[in-house]
């Protein structure tokens, strides 16, 4: 009991109590979103496991911020061994969704289902920046940029083969993109990926894409492809349509028209964005967005004021993460990108991925406690 009053005492004295302030608001803002979102099913369900995920969030957000994570990432190799074994119990208890995608797991005896890929991402920045910072000397040199795209191949077909879940796996290509540039990789590199990228674009597109994919891209350039937007246009015609019916101020809290009449089936999940515009108007996505920008801005914040290499990458790398997804997650439900099913962090509903994201920010705190790691690093440190 003592060591628990201790460890709860530093990390008031020394944690990033800011960081986890703006975490909580907006999650606390997406559960009264997922309030309403989900009203139309008279169930609770909805709103006591994303309030019991919130709770178990804030607590491993003050464990994590106590723990070193030079300490973990000195046994990167365990972590990819742990990233492939839990994605390969897809194969025993994954569940399909209606497009085939078999991104979640539903453990026997276990309440709620698990996205692997969501825990994956978070050990993968920290193997991809332990790599990198061993590597510091010769970050450019062959051996060192095969070895870390290896890792992120590894991770990206090991997803998409296993769940087929191609948006996941997109994530860790922009991982592995935003860390390998901060981290200094050489510019001709990224040109070289570039060009083999675009040579092996033929072979992807027929053989991995899958045709609804095919048919979500195409749809932007081809208005041959589902005129009547009864098919593949269904759901960002109507997410389109709630925030146009949102206008500045929105119809108000539980009064959404579309919302509830539960006008698109993941309006509580990937267009949760679509709710709020709704309901809340062009304000309420405004200062959805501002404090989700405040929570990437934090962790950018953090990464640039440690000292140590490694630390600096997973916050950069970790930052990357909620800036694609509220990217592609907001594009999405604009209609300027297909839709892949990534959520919107902190906002929309899911128990695991409330968890990962606290997870994640846990870390940011403790890298925040230590700018200097406890492990004393043996690596030459970046020039800046």
């Amino acid at each position: 009991m003592r060591k628990l009053w201790n460890g709860i005492t530093e990390f008031y004295r020394r944690g990033d109590l800011l960081l986890l302030f703006l975490c909580v608001i907006t999650t606390l803002f997406g559960i009264v979103m997922i309030a309403s979102a989900t009203r139309y099913s008279g169930s609770q369900r909805f709103l006591i496991v994303q309030s019991v995920s919130l709770i178990l969030g804030v607590a491993l957000y003050i464990s994590i911020s106590l723990l070193d994570i030079e300490l973990l990432a000195e046994h990167r190799q365990l972590l990819l061994v742990f990233n492939a074994m839990f994605l390969l119990l897809l194969l025993i208890w994954g569940v399909e969704d209606n497009t085939g995608n078999r991104a979640w797991l539903q453990l026997p005896y276990f309440p709620v289902k698990i996205q692997p890929a969501e825990f994956c991402k978070i050990t993968f920045v920290i193997c991809l920046a332990k790599t990198m910072s061993i590597n510091r000397n010769r970050l450019s040199a062959v051996k060192s940029v095969t070895t870390i795209v290896a890792q992120t191949l590894l991770m990206m077909g090991l997803i998409f083969v296993l769940s087929k879940d191609a948006g996941s796996a997109i994530v860790f290509l922009f991982i592995f993109l935003a860390v390998a540039y901060v981290g200094g990789v050489r510019s001709w590199w990224f040109l070289v990926g570039l060009i083999l990228a675009a040579a092996a674009f033929p072979l992807l597109w027929k053989y991995f894409v899958q045709g609804y994919q095919k048919q979500r891209i195409l749809m932007f350039f081809d208005p041959s492809i589902d005129p009547e937007g009864t098919g593949i246009r269904w759901d960002t015609n109507r997410s389109v349509a709630m925030l146009s019916g949102g206008g500045i101020s929105g119809q108000g809290l539980f009064h959404g028209s579309m919302l509830q009449n539960h006008a698109i089936a993941a309006q509580h999940t990937d267009f949760i964005f679509s709710a709020v515009g709704e309901e809340l108007g062009i304000l309420g996505c405004l200062f959805a967005l501002l404090l989700l920008t405040a929570i990437v801005v934090r962790c950018i914040h953090v990464g640039l004021k440690t000292p140590n290499y490694m630390n600096r990458l997973i916050c950069f790398g970790l930052a990357a993460t909620l800036i694609f997804q509220i990217l592609i997650n907001v594009g999405m439900c604009i209609g300027v990108f297909p839709v892949i099913g990534l959520t919107l962090p902190f906002i929309s509903y899911g128990g695991s991925s409330i968890i990962t994201l606290y997870l994640t920010m846990g870390i940011i705190s403790g890298i925040h406690m230590r700018p200097n790691p406890e492990t004393k690093s043996l690596y030459i440190q970046p020039r800046y």
